[in-house]
């Protein structure tokens, strides 16, 4: 196979690669954006997500495309109401103090993990795709689902866009953010407002999940990588930047895909890494957050 092949597979897998990880990295951004919480357990938001998207999808019979589709919506609704809960009765109780709400999201972390491990077990299980049909591409067919995934990460993330910047709710989460005492002092209720975020941040990353786990298998363990690349999707970014967050997942999502192809996976980490290092000494704030002040 010729050059052009492996690059197009490879800028094909990359952009699978960018669209989960932008949802992912979206919300762990949003929570960081709004509520100034690092929350280290959202990489098991996404594991409970694609554990939970087997579990619904093995309930039903016939076409996979049904037991997918309930997942698809039944998964991050679940995750989403675990992680409201979880904010109430603990976060909230923390004042998000941002010291105390790291170890309490660390805590959060293993706690999740160990209930997954202690229902689900160790194994590793796979959601059959809804559908197989193969995309005829110029050199070699393509997974149609694949193709699918990226449209639905786009769909989402512009959907999430047009919440915050369009609608009350997206009005009401950027007042929230600017100045939280204000907010509160013309009566808006910042404590559900949190809430709202933290869920939301935990669906998003559940969605995320759903769609991944045709593709790559549900295990109790798998958090820890998609963790890592949001933190540093969202560091290099921006903190709290839609746009430096979609941006930065194309680039680490490309450049993984490509750099894997040709070379490893792990010098495409370790590059990943030192654009990290460089973005913290170079400019700090991201390529669109906003400088402190």
């Amino acid at each position: 196979m010729a050059f052009g092949p492996y690059f197009l597979l490879a800028t094909l897998e990359g952009l699978v690669t960018a669209a989960v990880l932008s949802l992912i990295a979206l919300g762990l951004s949003l929570v960081f954006g709004v509520m100034r919480v690092v929350n280290v357990a959202h990489g098991e938001f996404y594991m409970l997500g694609a554990v939970l998207a087997w579990w619904v999808a093995s309930l039903f019979g016939g076409h996979p495309a049904i037991g997918f589709m309930v997942a698809l919506v039944l998964s991050p609704l679940v995750v989403a109401a675990i992680a409201f809960v979880a904010e109430r009765l603990v976060l909230s109780r923390l004042k998000y103090e941002p010291e105390a709400t790291i170890v309490a999201t660390i805590g959060l972390l293993y706690i999740i993990q160990q209930l997954a491990l202690t229902f689900y077990g160790p194994e590793a299980r796979p959601v059959e795709a809804p559908f197989h049909y193969r995309m005829q591409l110029p050199w070699f067919g393509y997974s149609a689902y694949k193709l699918a995934v990226i449209g639905f990460s786009i769909v989402m993330m512009l959907a999430t866009w047009f919440v915050l910047t369009r609608t009350k709710i997206g009005l009401v989460m950027r007042a929230t953010q600017f100045d939280r005492e204000t907010a509160q002092a013309f009566g808006i209720p910042v404590g559900r407002v949190y809430a709202g975020v933290f869920a939301l941040g935990a669906g998003l990353a559940a969605v995320a999940a759903v769609l991944i786990v045709p593709i790559q298998q549900a295990h109790y363990l798998m958090g820890h990588d998609p963790l890592l690349l949001s933190f540093i999707v969202v560091i290099i970014g921006g903190l709290g930047s839609l746009r430096g967050t979609v941006l930065a997942a194309v680039l680490i999502g490309l450049s993984d895909g490509i750099i894997s192809m040709f070379f490893s996976p792990t010098l495409a980490k370790m590059l990943a890494t030192l654009a990290v290092a460089m973005i913290l000494v170079f400019r700090p704030q991201g390529l669109f957050g906003e400088a402190a002040r």
